[in-house]
């Protein structure tokens, strides 16, 4: 049995050697808990605890069982090149490095692995965490990235999210447990592994930025930034938090400046983080005056838009009017993006001036340039943006024009607001849809306030289904009747919708079918 077993493991070693290789990268030697995992493996072998039992040549799956204080069993399937426990850990666990330990000492020193895996270890992750300041924070990031991003190593475009659930992961067993830290730890630790795992991509070539999968891991990454900004806002600063938070400054700074690829995405984490957490003057006037002396920056970088966010921030009202006051439907995009950050920003003035500034181009920029697909996801952003200012007539039939069809719920809602319920019915008379269509528009809230203006809707709505000749649509006519009886009755109309009912009786008599389900719905 030895003897075919010191075979196998020959015969394998290349899969052998794979698969320590990756429990190397996925266990950091620097943690206590992949210390003593890898410590019990390595013991495990010594003891002669791991057992290969039996070997299946049709498969080519290897058996073994380990000793431990619930014996498990280990699939060692070479075919698939795969490796499965059956115990309750999901990733590696000891049983798996105990598994291949005991075939490689068929070919080489597990002793002599297991102690370049310990020189590997630098310093532990629990006295950094101790130390608590901006550089062993830092150094935690780094012996956790150095791990599972190598120099040279190439990432598939699904592995970014893994790795940085992972880096995370091991993190946050050294948070600190003061609740008033958590948030701050949990975002410098966020911003420094996306920071990172950024650098990689473009320092190794055979990266594209250009990929769903890199779309998927910056989403997810603005997510948690928001997530935790949420967390922060809410809370107290503490004195001795203000390291980290210049930290946290030059951090993201780094990140717009020195990164390369998809700038508009990194600006925007850049917008996310001043509008949020950098609310100190001070510390605003430091970072636009550290932007006007910056020297010979990378062709994508666009200073006059880092200039402008900083206007907006400091309030330099008469800079920020002066310095849009050119623009033209080229910079529409930028435009929209600086009102949103305005308007996070709580700088309602500014956020004005800006959207006065973008209503003459808004037409064009939303029916040419925003594609199709993502037209009423931009209409919808732009009626939040512009609820908050103050327009005229000519101004709001200006946007509401420039926002087309997309346009017919936004502006619903802004005639329910403005208390214009006739203008209302009359928009919707014109742009005959559905009556689920109208209730997302704000028929309810129509209903609700001025019932006797939603009669007309409910009389075209129904003669379009009895144009239909078909007891089906009859049957819809007479449900559309009963929602336009109980409007009646709200308004007090009663007796006109007994006329009503009675004249439409008498001019549709020859339809039979009709008048039963007329009869069925009691509303004669």
């Amino acid at each position: 049995m030895a003897l075919s077993i010191a075979q196998l493991a020959k015969e394998h070693q290349e899969f052998i050697l794979a698969k320590l290789q990756e429990a190397e990268q996925a266990l950091h030697p620097s943690s206590s808990e992949d210390e003593e995992l890898v410590r019990r493996a390595v013991f495990s072998v010594r003891n002669k605890s791991v057992v290969f039992e039996r070997f299946n040549g049709a498969s080519s799956t290897l058996y073994a069982s380990v000793q431990d204080v619930r014996p498990a069993t280990v699939e060692i399937d070479f075919a698939k090149e795969e490796l499965r426990c059956n115990c309750p850990q999901l990733k590696w666990c000891r049983h798996q490095v105990g598994a291949l330990l005991a075939l490689y000492q068929y070919f080489d020193s597990v002793q002599n692995w297991s102690s370049a895996w310990r020189a590997q270890k630098s310093v532990q992750l629990k006295s950094l965490a101790e130390e608590r300041s901006p550089e062993s924070w830092k150094l935690m990031v780094n012996e956790v990235m150095k791990r599972l991003l190598p120099p040279g190593r190439i990432l598939e475009g699904y592995g970014l999210s893994a790795i940085r659930t992972d880096a995370m992961e091991r993190l946050q067993r050294h948070m600190p447990f003061e609740r008033e830290w958590q948030p701050l730890y949990k975002l410098f630790m966020e911003l420094s592994i996306f920071n990172t795992i950024w650098r990689h991509l473009n320092e190794t070539k055979g990266h594209s930025l250009d990929s769903p999968y890199m779309k998927y891991f910056i989403d997810q990454s603005v997510q948690s930034f928001e997530s935790i900004l949420t967390e922060l806002t809410g809370r107290s600063r503490l004195f001795a938090t203000d390291p980290f938070y210049d930290a946290i400054q030059e951090s993201v700074r780094e990140f717009l400046l020195e990164r390369q690829g998809l700038f508009a995405d990194r600006l925007q984490i850049y917008m996310l983080l001043w509008a949020v957490l950098f609310y100190e003057k001070p510390r605003r006037e430091q970072e636009l005056a550290l932007i006007n002396n910056l020297e010979n920056p990378a062709p994508e970088i666009s200073l006059e838009s880092l200039k402008l966010l900083f206007y907006v921030l400091l309030q330099k009202e008469s800079l920020l009017q002066e310095s849009i006051a050119h623009v033209d439907g080229q910079h529409m995009q930028d435009l929209f993006e600086l009102a949103t950050f305005a308007k996070r920003a709580g700088e309602s003035h500014a956020q004005s001036i800006i959207l006065r500034a973008m209503l003459p181009f808004s037409e064009v920029f939303l029916q040419q340039t925003v594609p199709v697909v993502k037209r009423a996801q931009y209409v919808r952003q732009f009626q939040l943006l512009y609820e908050d200012i103050q327009l005229t007539e000519e101004q709001e039939a200006t946007l509401y024009s420039a926002f087309g069809v997309y346009g017919l719920q936004p502006f619903s809602f802004f005639l329910i607001k403005k208390g214009r319920y006739r203008d209302w019915a009359a928009l919707h008379q014109l742009n005959l849809s559905s009556l689920s269509y109208l209730e997302m528009c704000g028929l309810k809230d129509v209903l609700q306030v001025a019932p006797a203006t939603v009669l007309p809707l409910y009389h075209l709505y129904a003669m379009t289904e009895i144009t239909q000749k078909s007891r089906m649509n009859y049957k819809q006519a007479v449900r559309i009747w009963k929602s336009m009886r109980s409007a009646a009755k709200r308004a007090g109309k009663t007796a006109y919708f007994e006329t009503y009912m009675q004249t439409i009786r008498a001019e549709y008599k020859r339809l039979r079918a009709l008048q039963e389900e007329i009869e069925k719905g009691n509303l004669v």
